[in-house]
């Protein structure tokens, strides 16, 4: 949705200039969630120029031949190094890349800002076909891979201590908006019917925090409706504190987000960058953006291998309802 409103601005915004060829360009979102019948009848009465589109939802298309990619002159294909690295979708982006359609008949981009082992990646991209042979590899900025308007601390304190601890941090820092991650809740707290971390967290930020923010969730068991509904919140304009996992820590553009809370730390250091770069996306700004870790102290050594990795640094903040 959010990529969709974008291309159609640059579409309109192309129309618009008088010495470019005067062209409309149609741009179709493909959604998932039971709306096959409507992407049909909109695919015949004006086919589009521009699709948007998960994977899932364009080999549904594919596979019941209700959108044939015969006119494909383009494919990007973002995040994919996630992409290729999911157990659910893999086999969908291969089938995509080889079977649908032929890379000799279009350009392919794939974007990414932790694209690893570029070399390696480059040469399963022409082995596989997935590509042409002539593969241009741009890379923005291969010194830095943090944003330098960044900056970054850590707060070490006891477990049952980390509520309060950010709820101090929240108070000092008044952020204009913010984003609060939580890890993801195990199968097997699923099962003992446990309450996941991001409710009891969201349930202790609405009970205790008294601040202009409104306090919104965004998880991946959610709806459909529920997730648009939470993205609609957010950008009101008024300010806001989201509580989510690491849905949304790839491609969604917050440019009002002034601070990150690492609640739980993530997984891997390529995590760790793409939460860190939901801050810090306003263009031309001076500001300087937050990214916060509340750790254990036993977990000082993983922020560490982060650090190093990613090249940044990370202090240390002293506060005191550490215990």
């Amino acid at each position: 949705m959010q990529i969709t409103k974008v291309a159609r601005m640059l579409a309109a915004a192309r129309h618009m200039d008088p010495e470019l060829e005067q062209k409309s360009y149609t741009v179709m979102a493909l959604l998932d969630g039971g709306m096959l019948r409507r992407h049909k009848s909109w695919l015949k009465a004006e086919p589009p120029a521009i699709v948007v589109a998960t994977i899932g939802s364009l080999s549904q298309l594919l596979e019941k031949q209700i959108f044939k990619p015969d006119s494909l002159r383009v494919l990007v294909v973002d995040e994919v190094d996630f992409l290729f690295k999911s157990s659910k979708q893999v086999s969908s982006l291969r089938k995509l890349l080889t079977s649908y359609s032929s890379c000799n008949n279009r350009q392919t981009v794939f974007a990414s800002a932790s694209i690893l082992q570029h070399r390696r990646f480059i040469h399963d991209c022409i082995q596989q076909k997935w590509t042409k042979g002539d593969v241009v590899h741009v890379h923005v900025n291969r010194i830095m891979p943090m944003p330098a308007c960044l900056y970054h601390r850590f707060v070490i304190c006891g477990r049952k201590a980390k509520h309060q601890v950010l709820l101090s941090l929240l108070q000092s820092d008044l952020p204009e908006s913010g984003i609060i991650f939580v890890g993801e809740q195990s199968e097997k707290s699923k099962k003992s019917g446990q309450a996941s971390s991001t409710t009891v967290l969201i349930d202790f930020l609405r009970a205790s925090y008294e601040g202009p923010l409104d306090i919104l969730l965004l998880e991946e068991d959610m709806n459909f409706n529920s997730r648009a509904a939470s993205l609609t919140d957010v950008r009101k304009g008024d300010g806001y504190l989201l509580v989510s996992t690491d849905i949304v820590a790839r491609g969604i553009d917050l440019p009002e987000t002034t601070h990150i809370y690492n609640f739980d730390l993530p997984k891997t250091a390529i995590d760790y960058l793409h939460r860190a770069g939901r801050t810090g996306r306003k263009p031309f700004s001076d500001k300087k953006y937050y990214v916060t870790n509340i750790i254990l102290s036993e977990e000082r050594f993983v922020l560490q291998r982060f650090e190093n990795e990613l090249m940044f640094h990370c202090e240390e903040l002293i506060m005191e309802t550490q215990g």
